[in-house]
């Protein structure tokens, strides 16, 4: 049996946090198939991110060149169509983020692998791995099984695993070649904006006073601020909210947004997408608040009560203010 393969994100220096996720469930199911992880990293010359996934994997395989330094799917999809070809990993997993949706699909049929995304959790049975993923804005999920291959590719959700910060590994590092007939990219990386920088940033908040689609209309936001800064702490959204121009775009929870790690997450009419709720797996506590006692969100957080936000955020304000 072949390795599992994690293929590595990162954006302006860092690794990002899906690739950790994945070398997380990685290393569950290689234990319990008896196989190796391998973490796949193509990155421009003298980056150093390799030692960050070494701790994570048994071998990192290395392609650097500066065309790599940023994100381009012709040479992803040329060069991994290669390597799973030659390597024939059991199982190969990508973020299902902007970059794995963008060539997860090309690299599948370019490899002869089997596809299955967005993917909230991998089980196996008899040795061949099945995929849970949400139907229905979250409210079902359904286990997906693959046609008999000797390999399998999965797009992970952002959120879907937590990292286990204690475990550690000493990873073999092996720098390779590419392929020699690797094609000239079609497209061309000019640069990277951040649109969600602001007057704020929620990433630095300990506590979050977040609100959704459940406000209602942007007048009433006034009285979420209001509460928010009772509280000493920072005003966020979700996307329903920035869509509709009631705040910006720096406020935003979530895979569209910024993913936060606050002590204490209060969500207020936030129904709890999983676009919203990956963004927030890294929160101390989250209270939820919510009118449908069938809201999504209430499956992620310590404490949630069912009731109308307004009456909550009422009833707060009156305590803080005394």
């Amino acid at each position: 049996m072949g390795d599992i393969f994690v293929i590595a994100e990162h954006r302006n220096g860092e690794v990002r946090e899906i690739t950790f996720e994945m070398l997380q469930k990685a290393a569950e199911l290689g234990q319990a198939l008896a196989c190796g992880v391998t973490a796949v990293l193509l990155a421009g010359s003298g980056e150093a991110f390799a030692e960050a996934l070494s701790k994570r994997a048994d071998r990192v395989l290395v392609f650097e060149d500066e065309r790599l330094k940023t994100y381009n799917s012709d040479l992803y999809t040329g060069i991994l169509t290669d390597l799973l070809k030659e390597r024939q990993p059991f199982l190969t997993l990508m973020g299902h983020t902007s970059w794995g949706m963008d060539y997860a699909p090309a690299l599948a049929v370019r490899a002869g692998t089997p596809l299955v995304t967005d993917a909230t959790d991998i089980l196996l049975k008899d040795g061949h791995p099945q995929v849970i993923r949400q139907m229905y804005s979250g409210k079902l999920f359904s286990r997906v099984s693959f046609a008999p291959s000797r390999g399998y590719m999965i797009t992970v959700r952002s959120g879907a695993f937590k990292v286990d910060e204690a475990v550690e590994r000493a990873a073999e590092v092996v720098f390779m070649d590419l392929p020699r007939n690797l094609q000239p990219p079609r497209r061309e990386f000019l640069k990277f904006e951040d649109t969600a920088s602001g007057d704020v940033d929620i990433t630095q908040a300990d506590l979050l006073v977040s609100v959704g689609r459940g406000v209602g209309e942007a007048d009433n936001i006034s009285l979420v601020r209001e509460l928010a800064e009772l509280l000493g702490g920072t005003l966020s959204c979700s996307r329903p909210v920035v869509d509709k121009n009631w705040l910006p775009k720096y406020h935003q929870v979530g895979t569209s947004g910024k993913s936060v790690r606050p002590k204490v997450y209060l969500a207020l009419g936030i129904s709890g997408a999983f676009q919203h709720v990956a963004g927030i797996t890294g929160a101390g506590c989250v209270i939820a608040v919510n009118k449908d006692k069938k809201a999504p969100i209430f499956r992620v957080a310590d404490y949630g009560i069912a009731d109308d936000l307004f009456n909550v955020v009422e009833a707060l304000t009156k305590v803080v203010r005394g």
